[in-house]
């Protein structure tokens, strides 16, 4: 059994949805694997409008992306990927294509991501990829809107005498389990201070959280941490039953850990493109309108001016003025459709996931999703 002192809480950061990203801070990635930041002018496309005329004269969308995290992305026995950030991929190629289907998804390392991103090796990275100052200021590239709120946890075992309310004080004298050389390896070391633990409590870190997960389940670690999304996912996935049903994740969030598509800053064409598309499956939501209901919509809502604009029924739509076709957002939401959609689809009650939206709703539910106005 660990010791457990009093409690020393610190309220380290604000809790964000009851999920979150397992990607550090400002120089950690997915899981926590390390990744140098260094500045650099980015070296693929360069002249404003010709990573959209490249992409259209190629026919496809490179998409960098995971492939290992089931939930946001992951490739699947037969090939095919699948996953909240995947979908997002098919969304941006619906709108620039018209094709949801023409992507092609080149999984990167978290090691690889910014290079690849940086090179022009891929168009746009949608890997479950952290906001931070450092890596909207020193890689020559930006961010798109948010598309889902994370932070970092931890879990532990129930069979260690851990639960969804244990704190950090309570791992005193235990032995936790991260990924090296990364922030989610410095925010435990931090918090692991703060609470006054750190003389007894032991950090142990591994190269990839796969190796993370063998020394938890083997017994070598007492709790491991990385983002909730993470923790999340490797619990819902871990076999065998009865040591998946054994984890518990802490109710403690670490950090803020916004993530959301990540495009090379030298092309403001393509940036409002990729922008507009998450814009876009926000809207949709707003409204009610769906895969399965668009062309319902529009048929009996003409007095809806945004959305006949929005989705290339009106004639002062503004597609056409990005370089896309005029119905470039009604593809992706008839394709691939709305936030609503894609998060039920990959993380919703329906799913092993099962994740409240929490902060990950719209600004009309309590949320932090506030589109501005298509106009």
């Amino acid at each position: 059994m660990i010791k457990k002192l009093p409690a020393l809480l610190i309220v380290l950061a604000l809790v964000v949805a009851a999920c979150g990203d397992d990607d550090g801070a400002s120089t950690t990635t997915t899981e926590g694997e390390a990744v140098t930041t260094t500045t650099a002018a980015p070296t693929g496309q360069g002249e404003a409008g010709s990573t959209l005329a490249t992409i259209q004269e190629r026919g496809v969308l490179i998409c960098g992306t995971n492939e290992t995290l089931p939930g946001f992305g992951f490739r699947e026995a037969d090939g095919s990927f699948s996953g909240f950030d995947v979908d997002y991929c098919r969304a941006i190629a619906a709108a620039v294509l018209g094709d949801a289907t023409a992507v092609e998804f080149r999984p990167l390392t978290a090691a690889e991501r910014f290079t690849a991103l940086q090179t022009g090796e891929i168009d746009v990275l949608i890997r479950n990829t952290t906001w931070t100052q450092t890596r909207d200021t020193t890689l020559g590239a930006h961010f798109a809107p948010t598309t889902f709120y994370d932070g970092q946890g931890v879990a532990a075992l129930g069979s260690k005498g851990f639960d969804s309310d244990s704190t950090i004080a309570d791992l005193d004298g235990a032995i936790i389990c991260t990924n090296a050389g990364t922030t989610t390896e410095l925010n435990i070391n931090e918090a692991i201070q703060l609470a006054g633990i750190a003389d007894n409590t032991t950090v142990q870190t591994f190269e990839d959280f796969d190796q993370v997960m063998n020394a938890f389940q083997a017994g070598s670690c007492d709790a491991i941490t990385t983002d909730k999304s993470g923790l999340i996912s490797r619990k819902a996935t871990a076999e065998p039953a009865a040591f998946r049903d054994d984890i518990v994740i802490f109710g403690v969030t670490l950090s803020k850990e916004p993530l959301g598509p990540m495009y090379r800053s030298d092309d403001a064409q393509w940036g409002d493109i990729v922008d507009w598309t998450v814009y876009t499956t926000f809207i949709a939501e707003e409204k009610g309108v769906t895969s399965a209901n668009i062309d319902d919509y529009l048929a009996n809502n003409p007095d809806d001016l945004e959305a006949q604009r929005l989705f290339g029924a009106a004639e002062d739509e503004l597609q056409t003025g990005m370089g896309l076709s005029a119905d470039a957002y009604y593809n992706a939401i008839k394709q691939v459709g709305s936030y609503e959609e894609i998060y039920n689809r990959n993380l919703g009650p329906d799913t092993v996931f099962n994740v409240p939206r929490g902060l990950n709703s719209l600004w009309i539910n309590g949320g932090l999703f506030y589109p501005p106005p298509a106009r």
